[in-house]
């Protein structure tokens, strides 16, 4: 593997140069290919007949952080910068800068005049906005592809690789590109399918979504409603929980580690560390029974996703009454007279205790959420 990682960076300096210097044509995506198959990136497309040269936007599932590259070997096409910042590795990479940093009304406004000139050549765009592994699900797709004209052509991408995963999480296009080179060999397969027009009266969303479908039908996958936003807010729990002060770390300082109670010593420390997560929810929620917390925190072994669970009434519960002890110590001298100073200023979860279970209007559940969400603000700052 790293034989092959040293030859091939200075053949990929070659195969870059080579596709800088020849203008765009068929020679040069073939000469380009034929190299590209030198640094182990293999690409079959099935039934290239299908390919409709009237379309000028292509919708294509996102695997890796070099579809366009690979797809741009077989056809003509452009993919617009969305993320990053413009310049020479944005160019490099193969990206259109349009100079558009603002909305996305501006840049479906941009790549609406930019298809409006046939000389140009087509559009690949990722609605997915996000690379996934492709062997799971679609991401569900921005509505914003399907605004910019009434027919796209879809593209459904499947990516293979021996020994290695082909797409990983949080990593970079460097990254990609090390292990790229680093493998014996990845596969690319593009398959082309007819083009899908709109229908009439039809709207963009679902448009997008009768999109989703049939690509998702294609790859044999599930067409799933979690967004790119989604996959961030996962990475960064899964980033969160990986950063727990109860997490163990050995390179830490004895100083530095967690002490541990002293009616605890003879505890397991996976259950030391549920127990002092459980103290932590408790202060937040203290009419929560400590062993639903416990039993949360055993599955999500994350404080901010059990509280969620507990305040959004995923979590089933009888709430303690305010007479009934609880296995919490008893709060010091300072957090009494904060309790007090809360009692005192914040009238909202006293005057209107938040319900126990989401009411059957949206609107009075956004509202239960804001109040219990202020409630643990204000909390949280005191």
């Amino acid at each position: 593997g790293l034989c092959l990682l040293i030859l091939r960076l200075f053949i990929g300096v070659h195969v870059f140069l080579v596709s800088c210097a020849l203008p765009d044509s068929v020679l040069r995506r073939f000469i380009v290919r034929v190299m590209c198959s030198v640094l182990g990136l293999f690409v079959r497309q099935s039934d290239p007949r299908l390919r409709d040269v009237n379309v000028r936007v292509y919708i294509a599932n996102h695997v890796t952080q070099f579809d366009h590259n690979v797809i741009n070997l077989l056809t003509s096409c452009n993919t617009p910068a969305l993320n990053g910042a413009p310049g020479f590795i944005c160019w490099s990479r193969g990206f259109m800068e349009l100079g558009v940093t603002g909305s996305r009304a501006e840049l479906v406004d941009s790549l609406k005049v930019y298809s409006s000139h046939r000389e140009n050549p087509p559009l690949l765009l990722f609605p997915e906005e996000a690379a996934t592994n492709g062997r799971a699900g679609l991401l569900r797709f921005s509505s914003w592809p399907f605004s910019i004209l009434d027919v796209v052509q879809p593209v459904a991408l499947q990516v293979q690789r021996p020994l290695i995963t082909v797409s990983v999480a949080d990593s970079s296009w460097i990254t990609e590109l090390v292990w790229t080179f680093f493998v014996p060999f990845t596969v690319y397969q593009v398959r082309w399918m007819p083009s899908v027009p709109r229908r009439a009266e039809e709207l963009s969303e679902d448009f997008a979504l009768r999109v989703q479908e049939l690509l998702a039908m294609e790859l044999g996958v599930v067409s799933t409603r979690l967004t790119a936003a989604d996959k961030t807010e996962h990475m960064k729990r899964l980033r969160h929980t990986s950063l727990l002060p109860f997490a163990p770390a050995s390179s830490q300082p004895l100083a530095a580690r967690p002490r541990m109670p002293s009616g605890l010593t003879g505890v397991a420390p996976e259950d030391v560390r549920i127990t002092a997560m459980a103290q932590r929810v408790k202060e937040v929620l203290p009419h929560v029974p400590l062993e639903v917390i416990r039993i949360d925190l055993a599955q999500t072994n994350c404080v901010d996703t059990t509280i969620a669970n507990l305040l959004e009434g995923r979590v089933p519960f009888f709430p303690e009454s305010k007479e009934a002890g609880t296995d919490l110590p008893a709060p010091s001298t300072s957090q009494a007279a904060a309790a007090s100073g809360i009692q005192g200023s914040v009238a909202v979860p006293s005057s209107k205790p938040a319900t126990k279970q989401f009411a059957k209007s949206p609107v009075e559940r956004h509202l239960s959420l804001q109040e219990r969400k202020r409630a643990l603000y204000d909390y949280a700052r005191r």
